[in-house]
């Protein structure tokens, strides 16, 4: 049961209807009479054709943990084996500079906040979870840690019942945590993500036709009912109503399908995208442009959170020649298009972009040209949300080793996205598998310098 504590810094954007509040209906529901819960009322208002804001998130987990100080904090005034090969370029907003092999991201930073005091990684080790979660893996409640996508389709549900509400752009890895689109933890697999790009893609084809070029509404009929059959065998069938959901709403409409179909944007537009390369890279994910374009025609569609896995950073060897040659030109592309894009569609407010990695990299550079695990800082990129941008948040000393200014902890970031979706996350609770309400994030408050 969603539950929540009452005081003037509950859930933003409750709306007030008609004799009763939606916070004393929430209330109700929370003491059990009745049985409503945050995401029952919402559904209960959209039949009642009471809309509300759309709003969601696009994260980027960049697998394998970028080069900080390579990208957005370079270090000038280092020593030769600390600041590396690349060069800083100036951008529209005096003052703040980022790498020369970034030009697309530097000509739209008034658009953007680097973050450059990003911390929270306690051990080093390259796990997705702590970019999805805003927590570490140590000390989880029974069930674990749920993920924003998964606890973000528990409590405010599906925008319309023919799109799930959190979907993850991660095909499958050969470090499964590379290939992980966040877990739903103890919300359970009725939260799980939708990941048309990765296993549901295998099982969704029929014959030899892709999921995005589907048009037999049986096929995706005879893969719930697998995956109903999957259910069942393990025990799970708390899941079943929600996947039937799932399922009938997708077959009644072809929202999911448009979506999913590309050949549907101009090719202008796919063309700004560009196609990247859709082959996994290494044990990671691929560096593939055209899911920055699924990823923004999945929030159109109604999509809530959707997450995107990107390359394989870990270059403990030839970082310089990697950066420059294989990663940065594409994701210099894909972000700047999916960030021009957003502004176009007048969608910037609405949806929140962020990008980045586990941890950042070792301020000195080692024998194979490459950059090691440093989980004391690492850094990443904000976009949209309504957030205020054209601005650097947190500093490092002069090798990029320790933060000197405005630590930034992943949890930090993870309030603020909630609070842009209108929820207080350190009023809303949600129980794990022993029954035990626990907040959203830690003991975190949103960044006050994106308000």
């Amino acid at each position: 049961m969603t539950q929540t504590r009452h005081n003037s810094n509950g859930c933003q954007g409750f709306r007030e209807n008609a004799k009763v509040s939606r916070r004393e209906m929430v209330r109700i529901g929370g003491l059990g009479l009745g049985g409503l819960t945050l995401p029952g009322l919402l559904r209960a208002e959209q039949a009642a054709g009471i809309s509300s804001s759309h709003k969601a998130v696009i994260m980027i987990y960049m697998v394998g943990a970028p080069p900080h100080q390579d990208m957005y904090d370079l270090k000038m005034n280092a020593p030769a084996d600390i600041k590396g090969e690349f060069k800083p370029i100036n951008t529209p907003v005096p003052g703040i500079q980022i790498c020369e092999h970034l030009p697309k991201l530097a000509s739209i930073m008034d658009k953007l906040v680097p973050l450059r005091s990003v911390y929270g990684s306690p051990s080093g080790d390259h796990d997705s979870f702590i970019c999805y979660t805003g927590r570490t893996v140590q000390k989880q409640p029974p069930g674990g840690w749920p993920s924003i996508g998964s606890t973000i389709s528990r409590v405010l549900g599906p925008v319309n019942g023919s799109v799930p509400p959190f979907f993850g752009l991660a095909p499958n890895a050969g470090h499964p945590p590379y290939g992980s689109p966040g877990h739903p933890g103890y919300l359970g697999v009725a939260h799980s993500a939708f990941r048309p790009s990765g296993p549901v893609r295998n099982d969704m084809k029929h014959g030899t036709v892709q999921a995005s070029h589907l048009t037999d509404r049986l096929s995706l009929l005879s893969h719930f009912d697998r995956m109903r059959r999957e259910l069942d065998a393990k025990g799970t069938m708390d899941a079943l109503d929600s996947f039937n959901r799932q399922a009938m709403g997708i077959l009644t409409s072809s929202k999911l399908l448009d979506a999913l179909d590309l050949t549907k944007e101009p090719q202008a537009v796919r063309d700004k995208y560009g196609q990247g390369d859709p082959k996994n890279y290494g044990d990671g994910a691929p560096r593939n442009l055209e899911h920055f374009l699924l990823a923004r025609r999945l929030v159109e569609a109604g999509a809530r959170v959707v997450t995107l896995n990107f390359g394989r950073w870990d270059f403990h060897s030839s970082n310089f020649s990697e950066c420059k040659n294989t990663h940065f030109p594409m994701f210099d592309q894909g972000m700047h298009a999916l960030i021009t894009d957003l502004h176009q569609r007048g969608m910037d407010k609405d949806v929140a972009v962020v990008a980045w990695g586990e941890f950042g990299r070792t301020p000195r550079i080692n024998k194979d040209a490459g950059r090691d695990h440093w989980p004391q800082v690492g850094g990443g990129l904000i976009a949209g949300g309504g957030f205020r941008t054209g601005q650097v948040i947190g500093a490092t000393d002069r090798d990029g080793a320790r933060i000197t200014q405005r630590p930034v902890h992943f949890g930090e970031v993870h309030a603020s996205l909630y609070r842009h979706f209108g929820i207080d996350p350190r009023s809303v609770t949600l129980p794990d598998y022993t029954g035990r309400p626990n907040f959203l994030v830690d003991d975190w408050q949103p960044l006050p310098e994106l308000v």
